[in-house]
C-alpha cells in the first residue's frame, strides 16, 4: 500500500508529491524526516531584504548630505532609481530581485561618494600646486633668479 503525501506548491519551486512505499520502521523515520525537511524548504517564502535596503538608504542619505551630486550625479541616480525599483520588487514580493536591487544601490551611491572624495581632493591639490607654483615665483622675483 503506497502513501502519497502532497507537499504545498510555493511561488516559483519545483516541490513534488512525495511517494511513500511501505518500508520498515526505522527506515519510515527518516524517510518523515526528509519529507519534513522538503516541506519546510517548499513551505518558507523569503523575507523582504529590510537590512539590504536600510543600507542603501543610508547610503544615499550619506551621499546627499556630503553633497556628492555636485561631483557625481549620474551615479546618485543610479542609486536612487535601483533603491526605487528594489521598494517595487518587495511590492510584488520578488524578495531576491529586491535584494540585488538595494545592495547595488548601496554600493552605487558608495560610488558616488567615493568619485566625489576622488574630484574634491583634485580640486584642493590643484590649489595646492597652484599656490607652490605662486611661491615659487614669489622667491625668484625677491632673490633676482630668473
Amino acid at each position: 500500500m503506497a502513501k502519497t503525501i502532497h507537499l504545498p506548491k510555493a511561488k516559483g519551486s519545483n516541490c513534488f508529491p512525495l511517494r511513500l512505499s511501505t518500508i520498515p520502521a526505522r527506515k519510515s523515520m527518516g524517510t518523515t524526516f526528509l519529507a519534513l525537511l522538503i516541506l519546510s524548504g517548499c513551505a518558507s517564502t523569503p523575507q523582504p531584504p529590510t537590512s539590504d535596503l536600510l543600507a542603501a538608504e543610508q547610503a544615499i542619505a550619506s551621499a546627499e548630505r556630503a553633497r556628492v551630486a555636485d561631483y557625481a550625479s549620474v551615479e546618485l541616480s543610479d542609486a536612487r532609481d535601483k533603491l526605487s525599483a528594489a521598494r517595487s520588487a518587495v511590492r510584488e514580493e520578488k524578495m531576491v530581485q529586491a535584494q540585488h536591487l538595494a545592495q547595488q544601490a548601496k554600493a552605487d551611491a558608495e560610488l558616488a561618494s567615493a568619485k566625489s572624495e576622488v574630484a574634491k581632493a583634485r580640486i584642493v591639490n590643484e590649489q595646492m600646486q597652484k599656490g607652490t607654483d605662486t611661491l615659487k615665483q614669489e622667491m625668484q622675483r625677491k632673490t633676482g633668479d630668473q
